[in-house]
């Protein structure tokens, strides 16, 4: 059965939504849509912004005017549409977050590990996608910056286009203040503060059961013409002894301050010391990893890489935002199991 055909319409971009993709536009215009049909129509030249044809990465501005055709969407496809953006999905329900603070400019959620920031790359919906399924009545709303899928902890989400701009412009200007909890194996030395090595982005063909190409970084030389400037602040919280119960090679808790933010920046940092961070399924130890995952007093089956303090200023007023995110139970756990209170750096 099909449902009666959409008329076509012209919307008019407002200050709330503009700047964003006109893909990322059209997805929460026209919902219960198929991204593949959103993307089909682009294509086709069937939406017209400003009477002209545009590609999938446009940004739209204020006051644009968007054509948009008729569409018919059969009530097998919507129900699909809903059952996966809903709790019927099993897999990534749709819910807001433990929220960390929130006015009318932004909010700060604690991201658990194991949620991408967005959908993409075989993830259907992320944590922006979800927020705004949460929040039907919410006119925009944006990832300021972005965590690694295992991270945990602070992730900013703006409420307004002058927010995000503002935000980013923080982020990109080096005004945040951005520290992260990484416990990594191994006796890392108090004096080893400042880790300044260019990192160069590469993907790898698809393996296992993924159909995607991942991403991976190394630390290349100085002289690499493809390498990213990438620095990286180092302090050391606490040591552990090495130890035989439960086995134990010896560990660091680590407060890792980046002054870039390029991606897998703290793994592969950490990583090329030779002490990598427990629990990294990229970049670590894997037989280690293996070993911590099965049950015992220090069982962790993640990274231990917690966005834990973000400083900022107010997008509106300029007032110093300080936020902390503490460490959830299962990297609490495993903390407590390996650096029992009273062994500090």
């Amino acid at each position: 059965m099909v449902l009666g055909a959409l008329q076509s319409k012209t919307v008019c971009v407002d200050e709330d939504t503009a700047g964003q993709r006109l893909d990322n536009f059209l997805m929460r215009t026209l919902k219960g849509v198929p991204k593949t049909h959103v993307y089909r129509i682009i294509r086709s030249g069937e939406v017209r912004v400003n009477k002209g044809r545009a590609s999938a990465d446009t940004r739209v501005a204020a006051g644009d005017m968007i054509r948009l055709p008729p569409i018919r969407v059969s009530e097998r496809a919507e129900a699909k549409a809903q059952a996966m953006s809903g709790h019927a999905s099993g897999h990534v329900p749709s819910r807001d977050f433990a929220l960390l603070y929130e006015d009318d400019y932004f909010l700060a959620v604690d991201k658990p590990a194991g949620v991408a920031v967005h959908g993409g790359s075989g993830v259907s919906f992320g944590v922006i996608e979800q927020l705004r399924m949460a929040r039907p009545q919410a006119r925009f709303l944006e990832l300021v910056h972005r965590l690694d899928r295992e991270t945990s902890g602070i992730l900013l989400v703006a409420k307004k286009r002058s927010a995000l701009i503002h935000l980013q412009n923080q982020f990109r200007d080096r005004a945040t203040a951005k520290t992260y909890l990484a416990m990594v194996s191994g006796h890392w030395p108090v004096n080893k503060k400042v880790l300044d090595q260019p990192l160069h982005k590469y993907l790898i063909a698809p393996s296992g059961a993924s159909e995607h190409e991942e991403r991976r970084v190394r630390v290349v030389a100085r002289d690499d013409p493809d390498g990213m400037p990438a620095l990286t602040l180092v302090k050391v919280v606490a040591h552990s002894q090495p130890s035989g119960t439960p086995p134990n090679p010896g560990y660091s808790l680590l407060e890792v301050t980046i002054k870039t933010g390029r991606t897998h920046q703290i793994r592969v940092h950490l990583a090329s010391q030779g002490m990598p961070i427990v629990g990294d399924d990229k970049y670590g130890d894997f037989e280690h990893n293996k070993s911590l995952a099965r049950p015992g007093p220090a069982q962790l089956k993640r990274m231990f890489l917690h966005a834990w303090s973000l400083q900022f200023d107010h997008p509106a007023n300029g007032s110093r935002i300080a936020l902390k995110a503490e460490l959830p139970p299962d990297l609490s756990a495993f903390l407590s199991a390996v650096i029992p209170a009273g062994i500090v750096a």
